[in-house]
């Protein structure tokens, strides 16, 4: 009677997505009593717990238990989520043999089986892997109808989803997302299993992400971070949420919160024992570390992506030349524009080519570049991208001393950021509003539009980009390369005011405060507020 209460148990745990109790009743029991679902179970928990080793050997066992019992079916089935797992872990190789297994085992089963929806989902996963969008868009649609057809909820749902993905992939955004929507509404109901659901959030996220439809990437995002604390212990895409939260924290311009998301993210798949969207979190990291001009910083987390097979790029060119190399910047943006032909991955690397091209006098190139991503802005439907456009279309303008296009394109584009509100794509606007002006002959409205920008810039920490507008203004020439915001900091620090006393008289928060002194501190090369205050003395600062 023990036992039978024991796996009655450990099975309503399971029933009940309480994870941690599922997996120790089930770990804790004989094996010899478990039946072939029991060790599915086992399974699904400790993949669901990021004990990956312990997930592959409980659904070997499961695939051994169907074949011991002559369900070769049931055994498929087995072969299907070891596939999967494995692929999910990085392990593509011993994967993809088990998916030849299954594929073995299935040649000899007669008639028209759901099994085989199941190896077709991971014939258009093994596409999509391979770059081979056309063949993943041909089979994708097959796996929905085995869905539709067995009624089987898993299959349906990833189905949808696949033609969700590779539709977007072909251009018809709209559409794309409509299906993606459709699979969603299954795993938002609970029809859909844990594992295939943590797979369709996360995927469905960064398909939004990659056509920079915010909005709705926030929405997703919001519903997997509830998704994930609704299931106490769990591990699993924990890690992709965070690199989530962390693209949207950058976007709205809290990077030292974004860079520690997206370390915590990274933590998160170390503790899973690794995963191929760690490269992502490192990139991501990268960016908001150029943003606040940490060069070095940023470097490391570019080569860190790159060494865990994420492109590194086009953020590393933006870096080379922020740091005073053009030639390499440039060199680079013309190589990845000639790999990078899908529209999807190409409308992310547009801005920053644009961005680049521009300020190397590369103006022929720079305006195909933009009015290529402009088209793409109208085709996708998404405001960042429409913004991105216009910014771009603007700062090709400046640069060719055309001021009422750049003022006309820069103000459209302000006016989009400021809807998704991202403070320093903002600010970036103002400077082209401001430049545009000038060349207007506007002097005073650009001295405001800029200085504008330049407070903005130094609210969030952006020293790079804060400076640069101080060269504009004419007042970049501060001692020690100090910026007005790091300025007015010394002044206070130098009649002995404390950080939270700063913080409350530049109404900025006291973890921006220490940033802003440590750069102060790095810039003077000194190592204490005594020292820091006799440079302010000595160069007449108070």
């Amino acid at each position: 009677m023990g036992l039978v209460d024991d796996l009655h148990r450990a099975r309503e745990a399971y029933e009940r997505r309480e994870w941690v109790a599922a997996y120790r009743a089930l770990a804790d029991l004989d094996d010899t009593h478990l039946r072939a679902d029991d060790f599915a179970a086992l399974a699904v928990t400790a993949f669901l717990l990021g004990r990956r080793n312990d997930c592959y050997q409980a659904f070997q066992r499961a695939y051994q238990a169907e074949l011991d019992g002559g369900d070769t079916l049931g055994a498929v089935r087995a072969a299907y989520w070891l596939a999967l797992t494995l692929w999910l872990g990085g392990e593509a190789t011993i994967g993809s043999g088990w998916l030849a297994r299954g594929d073995r085992l299935l040649g000899g089963v007669e008639g028209d089986v759901v099994e085989r929806g199941y190896l077709l989902h991971l014939a258009t996963l093994g596409h999509v892997a391979e770059g081979e969008f056309a063949e993943a868009a041909a089979t994708a649609p097959g796996v929905t109808e085995y869905g539709r057809r067995f009624s089987d909820p898993d299959l349906t749902a990833t189905g949808l989803h696949c033609e969700g993905r590779m539709t977007i992939f072909s251009g018809r955004v709209a559409d794309g997302l409509r299906l993606l929507d459709e699979a969603m509404v299954s795993v938002l109901a609970g029809e859909v299993s844990p594992i295939l659901s943590g797979m369709i959030y996360c995927s469905s996220v960064e398909a939004c992400q990659q056509i920079s439809d915010f909005g709705r990437m926030s929405e997703w995002t919001h519903a997997l971070a509830n998704w994930c604390d609704s299931q106490p212990g769990l591990v699993a895409f924990t890690g992709q949420c965070a690199v989530h939260r962390g693209q949207l924290m950058r976007l709205h311009g809290a990077y030292r919160d974004a860079i520690d998301e997206l370390e915590h993210a990274a933590g998160r798949y170390a503790a899973a024992g690794g995963s191929p969207a760690v490269g992502q979190a490192h990139y991501e990291c990268g960016e908001a570390l150029r943003i606040s001009g940490e060069h070095h910083a940023a470097e490391a987390a570019y080569a860190e992506a790159a060494g865990h097979g994420h492109p590194a790029q086009p953020g590393r060119a933006l870096l080379w030349l922020a740091r005073g190399r053009p030639d390499a910047a440039s060199a680079a943006i013309h190589r990845v524009l000639a790999e990078v032909r899908d529209p999807v991955h190409r409308s992310q690397i547009l801005p920053a080519g644009v961005d680049v091209l521009a300020a190397v006098g590369e103006l022929d190139d720079a305006a195909s570049l933009a009015d290529e991503l402009r088209g793409f802005g109208s085709a996708f439907g998404c405001t960042a991208l429409r913004a991105a456009g216009e910014y771009a279309t603007a700062s090709v303008a400046v640069a060719a001393g055309d001021g009422e296009k750049a003022l006309a394109a820069a103000r459209n584009a302000a006016d989009g950021w400021s809807r998704l509100s991202a403070p320093y794509e903002v600010a970036r606007c103002r400077v082209l509003i401001g430049r545009a002006l000038r060349l207007l002959g506007d002097a005073d409205s650009a001295v405001a539009d800029l200085d504008e920008a330049r407070r903005a810039f130094a609210s969030l920490g952006a020293a790079p980009a804060e400076h640069d507008v101080a060269e504009l203004l004419g007042d970049a020439r501060a001692p020690g390369g100090l910026s007005p915001r790091e300025i007015e900091v010394l002044r206070l620090v130098a009649v002995g005011n404390s950080n939270p006393e700063i913080a409350a008289a530049l109404v900025l928060s006291e973890k921006t405060v220490a940033r802003h002194l440590s750069n102060i501190f790095a810039k003077l090369d000194v190592g204490s507020r005594t020292a820091a205050a006799a440079f302010a003395f000595r160069h007449h600062l108070v």
